[in-house]
């Protein structure tokens, strides 16, 4: 039988488009962090394409793309679908191009970046707000794409976008002399990862290449634990630039060969790197763009004595997500629990509860309390924020010594988030 030929970006086809993208996207630093490098005894340098042009890598591929397209299919106009970064690159692209453009992007995409789109589109570009995820944003938009005869732009899953993200690879090489060990990229269709890793393939072998999805949507890791593409039925858009349900085709068979490993990281680590970048480094990251940095300390003991780059994919994230980023990071670091806590119908209860169960530094951060006139106990839902995951477990005990215990809700997530 012959031989599957499986596509791979070749060097020359990179060369071009990083030629092609000149004066459109920005040569992004490769700066050394030295809080992290200090932490894995390590040198961790980041590619800060968080500060590209529409503050992530999207640019490159969608660009790539759309410059190549022929005079009929740019006068037809273009669609895409994007939960966010690629449809800011297409957007730029359009108005650099001066191409009309219909941008699908599912209902719970930030509001920074639908606004950041029309900013960037200006009159060439339409937006549609549609669906609840990126796969349902991107079949509706493949439906109104062959009726009015347009040309799609996949965020992934095309040769052109692929040669463009595979420029970061490029870029990264050029900019230090000194041998990368690791590199760490987020994956979501597997553009920037199928093209970073064929660059390093010809370049630089010896370079291993982790793969980072986020927890709620391993459509890659699971794909290739199948050695199939899978698409997944069910996932957690919070990571809203890397949540897919589907891997590209493409991206599959190329990340299947390169990649060295695919992890999955938690949502609640993904939002304390978010915050930790913020606090230690002044850095504003969106959650795909925590996902490299995440991984780390996975690897603590394999990175020592390394030079490790991780990929900061993007920048956009909307400043109304921060109650709930840093929510998600206090339950996942056991520092933030919910009860149902029973309160006796007498005075004094609540002095109680404050003065001899809760402990020195526990913090109530949450209280909703209907009085049942006609019961013995008064059912409340209290969060409450502790300084230390060891104090949980004493916690409970004075609860549950003193009457006051009714549930524990973090290990009931479906429950938590209906009566919250």
């Amino acid at each position: 039988m012959p031989v599957k030929q499986v596509y791979s970006p070749t060097l020359e086809n990179v060369k071009a488009a990083a030629k092609n993208l000149e004066g459109v996207a920005y040569i992004t630093p490769l700066n050394k962090n030295r809080n992290l490098s200090k932490q894995f005894a390590s040198t961790i340098l980041f590619k800060r394409e968080d500060l590209q042009v529409v503050r992530s890598y999207k640019i490159r591929g969608a660009y790539n793309k759309m410059s190549s397209l022929n005079a009929d299919e740019k006068k037809r106009g273009i669609v895409c679908a994007s939960a966010g970064n690629h449809a800011q690159g297409v957007a730029l692209s359009c108005k650099i191009l001066k191409v009309k453009g219909t941008i699908f992007m599912p209902s719970p995409t930030p509001n920074q970046k639908i606004n950041q789109v029309k900013m960037f589109g200006e009159d060439f570009i339409e937006v549609v707000i549609e669906g609840d995820t990126f796969d349902d944003a991107f079949n509706l938009a493949n439906t109104s794409c062959t009726a009015q005869n347009k040309t799609f732009i996949h965020p992934f899953n095309d040769e052109k976008v692929i040669e463009g993200q595979a420029t970061v690879g490029l870029e990264i090489l050029s900019q230090t002399t000194k041998k990368i060990d690791y590199v760490f990229v987020a994956v979501g269709g597997g553009g920037l990862s199928s093209g970073l890793s064929s660059v390093f393939k010809y370049l630089s072998p010896a370079t291993k290449i982790i793969g980072v999805e986020p927890e709620g949507a391993p459509s890659m890791l699971t794909s290739l634990k199948n050695k199939k593409i899978t698409a997944l039925e069910k996932i957690d858009s919070f990571v809203d630039g890397a949540a897919v349900k589907r891997v590209g085709d493409l991206n599959f068979e190329i990340c299947q060969q390169n990649l060295h490993k695919m992890v999955t990281i938690p949502e609640g680590k993904i939002c304390q790197i978010i915050l930790d970048l913020y606090n230690k480094d002044a850095i504003v990251v969106e959650p795909a763009g925590a996902l490299s940095i995440a991984a780390l300390d996975s690897f603590a003991e394999e990175i020592k004595g390394k030079n490790v780059v991780c990929i900061v994919s993007g920048s956009n994230n909307d400043i109304t997500r921060t109650a709930e980023i840093k929510e998600r990071a206090m339950l996942f670091a056991n520092l933030k629990h919910y009860f149902i806590v029973k309160f006796p119908q007498r005075a004094g209860a609540l002095k109680e509860f404050v003065a001899e169960v809760l402990g020195p530094k526990d913090d109530i951060t949450h209280f909703e309390y209907t009085k049942k006139t006609n019961r013995e106990n008064g059912a409340a839902v209290v969060g409450l924020e502790l300084k230390s995951a060891e104090d949980l477990a004493p916690l409970i005990q004075r609860m549950k010594e003193r009457g006051f215990f009714g549930d524990y809700l973090n290990d009931k997530p479906d429950l938590l988030q209906f009566l919250l």
